[in-house]
């Protein structure tokens, strides 16, 4: 491996380094917590949940058991499967992600019986994060776990925007779409949140399970009958005759109070400061963007193709949520990064001086679910170059949806393991390189 392209991943990796750490709990959390109860007078009850639930609550713990000793603390964290961190008053359980599970249909029984007891002397605590719209499973009466994991399966296949497979999440739930603050009613909840989604919606992140929806059964409706296949009769029905969620000047939400503490955006301004520190223009496409990876990666290609052309020297960063439609092909390995980063290699057909990493900040990127699949990959100019020595085919695999092979054979996948936080998908493309030259580039050889 060339020195430039071995330093060129270097940075490629401390860039996504830098975004991830910016979204980190320790660091994002302890400035919004709020102050606890008198101790004698009320407990503080944690309700986490999502990807970061675990170290959420960790970080919790430690900032209240340094600042306010004493303090009755205790709750729940839900997480994905590997995502647990010690804890000392909060119980962790694991549940199934992407896809729910009986585990998460336990715990989140659980989680509703612990709002239940909560009383209006009490502090909840919510600590919401990506990935709690799968792992809160309590479907509304007349529904089963069976049917959630059905919906779930069909609507991630069909690459509808999260906006869309969230309506129908709250609306057949018992903790989305502002259910959960139905329960905690009367008690006083603060909920802090870290943005796994375009635009930091709070009715999108986790679903909204303590904000008021803003979403329509009509809409729900409207998103089911688009599946193709079609959901089977029965059970349109049944989500046809459930109740509208809590709209917004419901009481229940009086108490409530919600606060963002981490996003997309800060994580991609802390990798644009890096990069700018090593000598590249950064130029933010936002942390917004949604649709088909594949889509989003032919639009990217060509604004980096036309940077190198100009002679510029660029980072290129983005965040949001790109989606994979599945459609009838039996899919291989990979995720929307890995996918996005195979038909990006494509677009760009060998382009010298364009290097590229996409991944999750949850350090893991579809697939399996296990927490040892990989964050995303990487691209480098001689991408499409080494695939073809090793007989791999980049088009065939990608009309197969096999991309985590393509990159794992090239030795290219992005493999971090669970980073306990998630502001969702991170991209960057480095186009050209530095000029030594220039008083604000790095040394050669740092």
């Amino acid at each position: 491996m060339a020195e430039d392209d071995r330093e060129t991943r270097a940075l490629l990796k401390r860039l996504y380094d830098a975004a991830v750490r910016a979204a980190l709990p320790e660091h994002c959390l302890p400035p919004h917590l709020p102050v606890p109860p008198v101790p004698g007078e009320g407990r503080l009850v944690i309700f986490a949940i999502g990807k970061a639930a675990a170290a959420m609550a960790a970080a919790a713990e430690d900032w209240y058991d340094a600042n306010y000793p004493g303090t009755h603390v205790e709750g729940l964290a839900l997480t994905r499967y590997g995502h647990a961190r010690p804890t000392r008053h909060v119980e962790v359980l694991e549940g199934g992600h992407p896809i729910p599970d009986a585990a998460g249909e336990a715990a989140s029984k659980r989680l509703l019986r612990m709002a239940e007891w909560t009383g209006p002397e009490d502090l909840a605590l919510v600590l919401l994060s990506g990935g709690g719209s799968a792992l809160t499973v309590q479907p509304m009466p007349g529904l089963t776990l069976a049917d959630e994991i059905f919906l779930t399966r069909a609507l991630l296949a069909s690459g509808k925007p999260i906006g869309d497979i969230n309506a129908v999440r709250k609306h057949i739930s018992r903790i989305k779409g502002g259910r959960l603050a139905a329960m905690l009613h009367p008690a006083r909840s603060v909920t802090l949140a870290i943005s796994d989604v375009a635009g930091d919606n709070p009715t999108t992140i986790a679903s909204g399970p303590t904000v008021p929806d803003t979403t329509s059964k009509a809409r729900v409706m409207a998103v089911l009958d688009s599946l193709s296949p079609p959901i089977p009769a029965e059970l349109r029905e049944k989500i046809a005759a459930l109740p509208e969620t809590p709209k917004p000047g419901n009481e229940i939400f009086s108490h409530a109070q919600y606060q963002l503490v981490a996003s997309g955006s800060a994580s991609l301004g802390a990798a644009a400061t890096l990069a700018r520190e090593a000598g590249y223009e950064p130029v933010a496409l936002g942390d917004a963007l949604e649709g088909e990876a594949r889509s989003l990666a032919d639009a990217h290609a060509a604004r980096a193709l036309k940077a190198r052309a100009e002679g510029r020297c660029v980072a290129i960063i983005s965040g949001g949520e790109a989606a994979v439609t599945m459609g009838d092909v039996e899919p291989g390995k990979g995720g929307p990064n890995q996918e996005y980063a195979l038909a990006l290699a494509i677009a760009l057909d060998g382009t010298d001086g364009i290097w590229a990493l996409a991944a999750d900040t949850d350090g893991i990127d579809g697939g399996s679910g296990a927490s040892d699949d990989p964050a995303g990959a990487i691209v480098t100019p001689d991408t499409l170059k080494r695939a073809m020595e090793r007989g791999l085919d980049p088009q065939a695999m990608l009309g197969r949806h096999d991309s985590g092979t393509f990159f794992g054979e090239l030795g290219d996948l992005v493999k971090t393991g669970p980073s306990y936080t998630n502001v969702n998908d991170f991209r960057v493309i480095l186009v050209g390189r530095p000029d030594p030259a220039r008083p604000d580039s790095p040394p050669e050889n740092p």
